[in-house]
């Protein structure tokens, strides 16, 4: 058994695996998942586990070099985005937005889709994987 907060074994498998620039998606219960990638279901019931929760265990155990958010989450959903900004905080990563539409395309080509039970707007972030050259 290893050691830390995430059990999650399907994730775990998935963020071992990861080379640079490779993405993970966190994603709400609404986003829309392609046959092709992997999905990770969370889900319990609504709002549980909450998006912000399994972002911060993910973030935690993952070198991050850039997340990508949709541009929608600003007007839309900022209460998630000061908690995601909260998450990353400790982190020099980059934040990139871009529309909800590109981000659904971009989604198709990651690793793996976590969904989770959150049921607020645009609670998505696709994870790009860095290195950990540095002892991270």
């Amino acid at each position: 058994m290893i050691r830390g907060r995430l059990l999650n074994s399907e994730i775990i498998s998935v963020l071992a695996a990861m080379g640079h620039t490779d993405q993970l998606v966190i994603a709400d219960a609404g986003l829309p998942i392609p046959a092709a990638v992997k999905r990770i279901d969370l889900a319990l019931e609504k709002g549980l586990p909450s998006f912000d929760a399994t972002l911060a265990l993910v973030a935690s155990n993952m070198v991050m070099e850039k997340v990508i958010l949709a541009e929608e989450i600003k007007e839309n959903n900022p209460e998630m985005l000061k908690k995601i900004k909260e998450i990353l905080s400790d982190k020099k990563i980059e934040i990139e937005f871009v529309s909800h539409e590109y981000f659904k395309k971009l989604s198709s080509s990651s690793k793996a889709i976590v969904r989770t039970g959150e049921c607020t707007p645009y609670a998505n972030i696709i994870l790009q994987s860095g290195v950990n050259f540095e002892g991270e």
